[in-house]
């Protein structure tokens, strides 16, 4: 079985290569995110966290009860929201220093 490419496969890989080249030279900067843009998105990642810190609390009540006879009612829900809250004020901290990184002026 020969192992070389007919002509035409290497012509059209030496133009994808060609094409990707020029692709990666003529990449515009990223223009910074838009001011909504930013709330929408801290405000989505604070709010789902909350909710599934106390989705997974109330799972843990209702499961505890339900399969082991356990009365922990408001217990798991109160410490999986806290969780949870931290976990979204986390994200957003996190999130919003790397937006910040990231529409800097760069240093040359």
């Amino acid at each position: 079985m020969p192992s070389s490419e007919p002509d035409d496969l290497k012509r059209l890989r030496e133009r994808i290569d060609a094409a990707g080249r020029k692709a990666a030279g003529e990449q515009k900067p990223a223009t910074p995110p838009a001011p909504m843009g930013i709330a929408f998105r801290l405000g989505t990642e604070l709010i789902s966290a909350v909710f599934v810190g106390g989705g997974l609390g109330w799972g843990i009540d209702w499961a505890a009860e339900h399969w082991a006879s356990l009365h922990t009612r408001p217990v798991g829900l109160v410490v999986m929201f806290v969780l949870g809250a931290v976990a979204g004020i986390r994200n957003v901290i996190r999130t919003s220093q790397q937006i910040s990184a990231e529409s800097a002026p760069k240093e040359k």
